[in-house]
């Protein structure tokens, strides 16, 4: 019993933070959007979606393809790693490709707007090169900016847990693969990735998580609409103080959310069992 008092004790803390910085804002944001004029209803719900629908589902196809992107950027990042035969170029590759992964969200987001704007760092160098004239240069503070930010800081993330998997395969059926004749791709593809599907998706979730809830990315690179539900909700409160439908944004986030955590928690019962 004692340690059992102890174990609780040292956990406290832990539970704690967790309830108050979680669980209970949490149950707050859901309570407050069924809350409409002192009574419950679905009224901010109905807001939410006369307003926000094409930002549902913008929101959706962006972290959707984003995701997919990832994917092949670690597979094909872990690959070269796993199967590369210049020692140079894979540590080269090895060293550079993680440094996204300790930059801030915040800063990524200005870091690509001075990069893929249509006087930046993207631009200006083409025109420099000769591939383009200044008057070609084109502005991508779009969609296609919150793709190319989110996967610039989420692929080393994917890649080093896609690349650890990879290198702890047993090698005997990559050497078997290759003494066949078989190429570099079909190995990667036929072999390699299959036994590290597990990780791959398990990195895809998280990263897919991580991308629903940041809002500094589509604050600074796409300021017309649609836009991401994270802006939504901070237009929603510091504009209007619209709490209702900000919470109903907000819940909506955590089932798109939930949806993909299923499938991590699913995978990992599967494999405790």
């Amino acid at each position: 019993m004692s340690r059992r008092l102890l174990g609780l004790f040292l956990v406290l803390p832990a539970l704690a933070v967790i309830a108050l910085l979680f669980i209970l804002p949490l149950i707050m944001s859901a309570v407050g959007a069924f809350q409409v004029d002192g009574s419950f209803g679905w009224g901010n719900f109905t807001k939410t979606f006369d307003l926000y629908t094409k930002d549902i589902i913008f929101t959706v196809v962006i972290v959707s393809l984003s995701t997919a992107l990832i994917g092949l950027a670690s597979i094909a990042i872990g690959g070269y790693l796993t199967l590369g035969n210049n020692p140079v170029a894979v540590s080269i590759l090895r060293f550079l490709y993680r440094w996204p992964m300790f930059i801030p969200f915040i800063v990524v987001g200005q870091l690509m707007r001075t990069f893929l704007s249509k006087n930046g760092m993207m631009n200006n160098t083409a025109v420099s090169l000769g591939l383009m004239t200044p008057l070609d240069t084109v502005s991508f503070l779009d969609w296609r900016g919150i793709v190319f930010a989110f996967v610039w800081k989420q692929t080393p993330f994917v890649a080093l847990l896609v690349a650890g998997a990879m290198a702890s395969l047993n090698r005997d059926t990559i050497e078997a693969a290759r003494n066949l004749g078989a190429s570099k791709l079909r190995v990667l593809f036929e072999i390699i990735v299959p036994q590290v599907a597990v990780t791959l998706t398990v990195g895809l979730i998280l990263s897919f998580v991580t991308m629903m809830s940041v809002l500094s990315v589509p604050l600074m690179i796409n300021a017309q609409t649609p836009t991401m539900l994270t802006a939504d909700i901070a237009f929603r409160v510091n504009a209007y103080g619209d709490y209702g439908v900000a919470n109903a944004l907000g819940l909506i986030s955590l089932v798109l959310a939930s949806s993909v955590a299923w499938i991590y928690l699913r995978i990992s019962l599967k494999e405790r069992t």
